[in-house]
């Protein structure tokens, strides 16, 4: 079989599908030359296979020739490791030389041993035979079927396999339609055999994502409606910025939010969306009814409680939760207050009280500036206008920009101060921490100062004036921005800070 260079380095560049976590050779990095010989085996045949493999080592080419090592996404072909220059030491480590167990790992038959199976009952062409999914009788020629030698009718394969893509959502990992084979259907199989372009879009959109989601270094961008790709030379949580201009994290997708980290965003994200507020509230302020457990809430001054369910009317005391005939004529004070299991309730109930008035202290705050972020985003169209009643008195275009400029330092100043309130959260109390709150009340004054001014009405008299104060207070912002992050940073290089594990 005689193969192109072309076609044997299109060969390998198909296989980076297949292997989300091969990067080029001149990475040096995260390659996993096995899972690619194997494929290109599979689909292609050994001689291809070799040329491929030959053509990705470098031989003859301006190409580095590829060493092998451990790939960091395990997908379909990373159950072993390969040398395409001959096994090393190393790679022995992971492959032991059975390559039938290499390639039922792999779901792919060993296309160096010919299937016992691929050799089905020699009937002429004119002859019909019964498909075994519909058991309607066609000809041999309308048959076909992958390497395990399970052959089926075009249209049951058809029917299959828009069933896989557009009902279950499979791309890559769709199998053979015979039971109990897992033997995966490639992508040409499929490409083949659909006749809806519908269909194929959606297997295309589908092995895409799939390869976007497995390879680490590619981040889909989050905004609605955008479809961009966003790539990095290596992974990590970083500010990365899309073509449609949304800027997020690479590493976990959201916003972009300096200078809490990942893990703790994740878990206050959670926390403000469950109901979990909710129950702490229903903790602190209500009672259970100590005879149907009917939730309670206190709204007069009595401890003498009547349940009103019409099925329990049980009379109980507000602050011991025990019956009330033992207290007597004690309306208003309960003489079993002192008590240890009396005094355990309300000590929980006070916990929890904390608990809820300490998280809607930093959730407010941080509501408050997600609230002004949106505002001040508004707040570009009315600098532009500004800017342009600022030209008309015989202000120059680049002499006016230290609005827009402004405007850009309180948006960014907005979102920092919305996550230092997450990471104040989870922060425990000690000395770098004082310091921290310290640099973020003074980075907010400053920011809200700064607000202040771009919202004021500007005259001819107050133009100059209000420049001047405008420029020294976002620059000012700027600075001490500036300052609270380096201070947290510094915080995780030293390991300064201690959190509360919520």
């Amino acid at each position: 079989m005689r193969t192109s260079r072309t076609m044997i380095t299109w060969i390998w560049a198909r296989l980076s599908w297949w292997s989300p976590g091969w990067a080029s050779a001149g990475s040096g990095t995260d390659c996993c030359a096995g899972r690619q010989a194997a494929a290109a085996a599979a689909l292609w045949g050994p001689e291809v296979a070799a040329a491929a493999a030959a053509v990705a080592a470098g031989r003859g080419t301006s190409r580095r020739r590829i060493t092998a090592t451990r790939c960091s996404r395990p997908s379909r072909f990373c159950s072993t490791w390969w040398n395409v220059s001959g096994r090393s030491t190393r790679s022995s480590r992971y492959f032991d030389g059975n390559l039938e167990k290499l390639f039922a790992e792999c779901h792919v038959i060993n296309p160096s041993k010919k299937s016992r199976t691929r050799q089905m009952n020699t009937r002429s062409s004119a002859q019909d035979m019964p498909c075994q999914i519909c058991y309607l009788n066609y000809p041999n020629s309308y048959f076909t079927g992958l390497e395990c030698g399970h052959k089926f009718c075009m249209q049951c394969w058809s029917e299959y396999l828009t069933t896989k893509i557009m009902e279950e959502g499979m791309g890559q990992t769709i199998s053979c339609p015979a039971h109990g084979c897992d033997i995966l259907v490639d992508d040409n199989t499929v490409m083949r055999l659909i006749t809806d372009s519908k269909v194929k879009l959606k297997y295309q959109h589908l092995i895409t994502n799939s390869f976007v989601e497995c390879n680490r270094l590619l981040k889909w961008c989050p905004a609605p409606d955008c479809h961009h790709v966003v790539k990095v030379q290596y992974p990590d949580a970083k500010p990365v910025r899309c073509k449609c201009g949304r800027q997020f994290c690479f590493n976990c997708g959201e916003n972009w939010h300096d200078p809490v980290k990942c893990k703790w965003l994740k878990k206050w994200i959670k926390k403000c969306d469950d109901d979990s507020e909710t129950s702490n509230w229903i903790a602190a302020n209500t009672k259970e009814c100590p005879k149907c457990h009917v939730t309670i809430e206190k709204d007069g001054g009595c401890n003498h409680m009547v349940c009103r369910n019409q099925n329990c009317k049980a009379e109980f005391c507000w602050v011991c939760l025990g019956p009330w005939e033992p207290h007597g004529s004690a309306w208003y004070n309960c003489n079993r207050y002192n008590e240890d299991d009396a005094k355990a309730a309300r000590d929980a109930q006070e916990r929890s009280r904390a608990a809820l008035q300490r998280y809607l202290f930093y959730c407010n705050r941080y509501m408050n500036h997600m609230q002004s972020l949106r505002f001040e985003h508004k707040l570009y169209a009315q600098v532009k206008q500004k800017m342009e009643e600022m030209q008309q008195h015989n202000m120059s275009w680049i002499e006016v920009q230290f609005l827009k400029k402004a405007v850009d330092v309180l948006c960014q100043c907005r979102a920092t101060l919305m996550y230092t309130y997450v990471f104040a959260f989870y922060l425990k109390k000690n000395n770098q921490s004082i310091i921290f709150e310290n640099n973020q009340a003074d980075l907010e004054n400053a920011t809200e100062v700064l607000s202040g001014y771009l919202e004021r009405d500007i005259s001819q008299d107050s133009l100059q004036d209000i420049k001047q104060k405008v420029q020294d207070k976002y620059r000012y912002c700027e600075s001490r921005r500036r300052v609270l992050l380096q201070h947290v940073h510094e915080g995780y290089e030293k390991d300064l800070w201690e959190y509360i594990e919520d």
